[in-house]
């Protein structure tokens, strides 16, 4: 019996690492079979393109890399952590927590391209995934919103707090806003779960924000938290 996949979404610097591992730690609490994951996985010799593709090694933009080379680095990524990692949690009804997933593609990729060809290359990357490389869709994708102007003021401080260095996508403004206009429409077609992070141009608490996340989660799980 397969297990559920909860994958957290979201423009960058809106705290999806840190919610994601909030949850996972709400749920280990309760002794459920669960896992996180963080995708790229960095330092893993499987993520090493995409590595390279974010921090410049292929081009110093984004767009130097089309939406379909740039998915694939990511799912070869996926793929073997599926295989390596948690696919047999999974397979036998255990919880996973993703950081980022194949939503991620979707909506920096599909930001890439003119509006008349996101449809084509939307359908290309979850028949790619989902299909041809087996790996399970998710139940729920939580997409944490936060205006552009927000969360690059939170990528700002992140970078001073922790001393690292922003990827090629963190550091292209236009394309942080790109990436928030793509991700509306593909939230709506999709199905995804919205959770403002910002009342205005306020941050909410992370506390505010993983009641309401663990609320959502709860009920898709069918479990209390």
């Amino acid at each position: 019996m397969n297990g559920k996949l909860i994958v957290f979404e979201g423009t960058d610097g809106s705290g999806k690492a840190t919610q994601a591992k909030r949850l996972f730690q709400r749920l280990l609490q309760r002794g459920l079979p669960c896992r996180d994951i963080d995708f790229p996985r960095y330092g893993n010799p499987f993520a090493v393109p995409a590595d390279h593709y974010l921090h410049g090694a292929l081009g110093d933009h984004p767009g130097d890399v089309n939406a379909y080379a740039s998915s694939v680095f990511f799912a070869v990524d996926r793929f073997a952590s599926y295989k390596q990692d948690w696919g047999a949690l999974y397979e036998y009804g255990g919880i996973i927590v993703a950081n980022r997933y194949t939503t991620s593609n979707a909506v920096h990729q599909a930001s890439k391209l003119p509006e008349a060809e996101r449809q084509e290359y939307l359908d290309w990357l979850f028949d790619l995934e989902y299909h041809r490389l087996g790996l399970p869709a998710p139940d729920l994708v939580l997409y944490l919103d936060m205006p552009t102007a927000v969360s690059e003021k939170m990528l700002r401080r992140r970078e001073e707090i922790t001393g690292s260095s922003a990827d090629i996508h963190e550091q292209d403004s236009d394309y942080l806003r790109r990436c928030r206009d793509a991700a509306r429409e593909i939230v709506r077609q999709y199905g995804w779960t919205v959770v403002d992070c910002a009342d205005g141009d306020v941050p909410r608490s992370p506390d505010d924000i993983h009641q309401e996340v663990a609320a959502i989660a709860a009920d898709v799980l069918g479990l209390s938290l």
